[in-house]
């Protein structure tokens, strides 16, 4: 390895979530300069064992098939699709960068980690700020259906805040004493209610589940956020009336008549253009360049005739899986899904003998991004997909280094290089 390069990779590494909150050009840009590096150390050792891993395999035979539907004349994008799908290749890559080279190290993994405590604090500071002062520190106010904005102008603070919750809040729990763990739990359950956004308090509630199934020592705290986060949605009808209307009366009523919601409506036409296409699908960007055409204004309720027309379109259909098989047909589907399977192995590997709050919480972060019934923003869209390639990388790191000799660092000590 070049020690220059190397160090230049893990700086790269360690301002990344800082764009990836606020600059997301320049996160791409990070994202490039550490697969770039990684890339060239491989050549420079001639050593390219990291590609005899099994999800590379999977990743590659995915990404493959999605580059074949989107040739021209295959898919509809012509050839903007087309290279968007090759250039999707850089995140594969950086997973591995991170997995292999980056974070190898544990000094770099404790980096890694104050880095993502202070996002999470970050994200949690600007949104108590703006509940109590009605701003955050940029001026931004609540959205229009009363939502926490946290540091940002839109309505995105939850699925971010959602993912870090895991890593950073489990090693914490196992360390706090009884009283401290409980106060922690129940205010990053608290945190995320009062945020407002439906599908991440959703998947939070059902990460910590799965996280207390894996931890049993941290049940109790579980638990009691749960129960805390229960009695201050209900208490938000007073406390935060427009955090109970987002979270209560209207998620009730979208839920009455789903397959009329916009949700619903692009859903169904995501299905209809999957089943026009089974095979090569329509190419990246499938659903946005799809959507708009007539042929596909079909109802899966009498309620909405032509299936909202094109003014339900978007630019993706709010579901990786849906996303997955709109661009690249059944074949795309099955192996998208192998290689998110593939990923939470690699995660879950030896959890069972030795459940590691860091990698619970790593694997928790993944699972929630990708489960299959829940809404979503664009698998590669970087506000959160950068966090989510960010945290997979990480983990595959952690989870390496535990099943070798390199001991795994307590989160909370002091790094050093």
């Amino acid at each position: 390895m070049i020690p220059w390069l190397t160090r230049l990779a893990l700086a790269a590494t360690l301002v990344l979530p800082a764009f990836i909150m606020h600059g997301r050009a320049i996160a791409e840009v990070l994202i490039g300069l550490i697969d770039v590096i990684f890339l060239a150390q491989c050549a420079i050792n001639r050593d390219w064992s990291w590609l005899r891993a099994r999800w590379v395999w999977v990743a590659g035979a995915w990404w493959g098939w999605l580059v074949l539907c989107s040739v021209p004349e295959i898919g509809i994008g012509g050839t903007k699709s087309l290279v968007q799908a090759l250039v999707m290749v850089r995140f594969l890559v950086f997973v591995a960068a991170l997995e292999h080279a980056v974070l190898a190290k544990a000094a770099a993994r404790r980096w890694l980690q104050w880095v993502l405590n202070a996002c999470t604090l970050y994200i949690a500071g600007q949104t108590v700020l703006q509940l109590a002062t009605g701003h955050n520190l940029q001026g931004f106010t609540r959205r229009g259906d009363g939502e926490l904005t946290g540091p940002f102008e839109n309505p995105r603070a939850g699925a971010p805040f959602s993912r870090l919750l895991f890593p950073t809040m489990l090693p914490a729990l196992a360390r706090l004493g009884r009283f401290g763990a409980l106060a922690l739990a129940i205010a990053g359950v608290g945190m995320v209610v009062l945020i407002g956004q439906r599908m991440p308090l959703l998947l939070t509630v059902f990460g910590l589940l799965v996280a207390a199934l894996m931890l049993p020592r941290l049940r109790l705290p579980t638990a009691a956020a749960l129960g805390a986060g229960a009695l201050l949605l209900a208490a938000s009808v007073v406390v935060s009336p427009p955090t109970f209307y987002r979270l209560v009366t209207k998620f009730s009523a979208q839920m009455e008549d789903f397959p009329a919601s916009d949700y619903g409506l692009i859903g169904a036409r995501a299905a209809f253009i999957a089943l026009d296409h089974p095979v090569f699908g329509q190419g990246f960007d499938g659903f946005r360049n799809a959507c708009p055409d007539p042929r596909y204004f079909r109802s899966a309720t009498p309620e909405r005739p032509d299936g909202g027309g094109a003014g339900i379109c978007n630019i993706h259909p709010h579901n990786h899986y849906l996303e997955a098989v709109t661009n690249a047909g059944f074949p795309g589907l099955v192996l998208f899904s192998a290689m998110i399977v593939a990923w939470l192995r690699e995660l879950a590997r030896g959890l069972r003998r030795n459940p590691d709050p860091l990698r619970v919480g790593l694997f928790v972060a993944a699972l929630i991004q990708e489960w299959p019934i829940a809404s979503a923003s664009g698998f590669t869209a970087i506000e959160i997909g950068g966090f989510f390639f960010l945290l997979l990388g990480y983990g595959l790191a952690v989870a390496r280094a535990a099943s070798s000799t390199d001991p795994i660092s307590p989160p909370g000590s002091t790094p050093s290089m």
